[in-house]
């Protein structure tokens, strides 16, 4: 059994990071994010980035890190309505943007990591999304043809993996992290524990640790969150 385990971040990334490469990162806001693997990319200076995420974080905080550092050359994303540098980047001309609608972007990385190159979906008929693809109809239906992403690399976050690689997401974290992670040539995992091979029930595991390629513990993490809202105190 190939040892799958490095020290750091870092450790993790060496000799997989180059110029001009192509990144599918899990996570949805600060949620499920691989904050220790984005440090270390961040560290690394690597430039020219395509990033395939569903958005950039928060600005100075997740990928917003390499918007601020300028490491991102092309962004393929659903939402970026929380970070005014991605903003600010893109109106000025900076930085590439491929609006992608959520669960159409979901799909391009689970079809990439399937070896399907390309799928017909409803979404987006009839909007700017459809522009300069082709177009098919099935059932009298119009549909648009997608391409499958595959990335170079993978980096994701989870919550418990064995030595294996065989892991498992908590609750909402699995988000974009399960597609993202078939779709990289390598994929790298952040998690909060690593447990011994057989620690783990078969029946609970939600990526199989064939998909993995290297691990870390990134623990302990900071809760982060976007927007605290708190109700005024009612007076009695």
């Amino acid at each position: 059994m190939a040892n799958k385990l490095y020290t750091d971040a870092a450790a993790a990334l060496e000799g997989v990071l180059f110029d001009g490469m192509t990144i599918c990162a899990g996570g949805f806001g600060l949620c499920g994010i691989p904050e220790r693997l984005i440090d270390a990319i961040e560290a690394s200076g690597v430039r020219d980035l395509t990033i395939a995420s569903n958005n950039a974080g928060i600005d100075g905080q997740g990928l917003g890190k390499l918007l601020r550092s300028r490491q991102v050359k092309k962004m393929i994303s659903s939402y970026v309505g929380e970070n005014k540098e991605f903003e600010r980047q893109y109106l000025s001309g900076e930085l590439e943007v491929e609006f992608c609608p959520q669960g159409t972007l979901a799909e391009r990385c689970r079809a990439g990591g399937a070896g399907i190159p390309g799928f017909y979906t409803k979404t987006g008929v009839g909007t700017q999304v459809a522009e300069g693809k082709e177009t098919k109809v099935f059932d009298g239906q119009e549909y648009i043809l997608e391409r499958g992403i595959r990335a170079d690399l993978a980096i994701i976050k989870g919550w418990k993996a064995d030595e294996s690689g065989n892991l498992i997401f908590r609750k909402t974290a699995r988000n974009f992290n399960q597609p993202m992670a078939t779709a990289g040539k390598i994929c790298v995992a952040e998690v909060e524990e690593i447990v011994p091979v057989g620690s783990l029930d078969p029946d609970t595991i939600h990526l199989p640790g064939i998909y993995v390629k290297r691990t870390i513990v990134g623990a302990p993490y900071d809760k982060q969150i976007e927007f605290r809202t708190v109700r005024e105190r009612v007076s009695a």
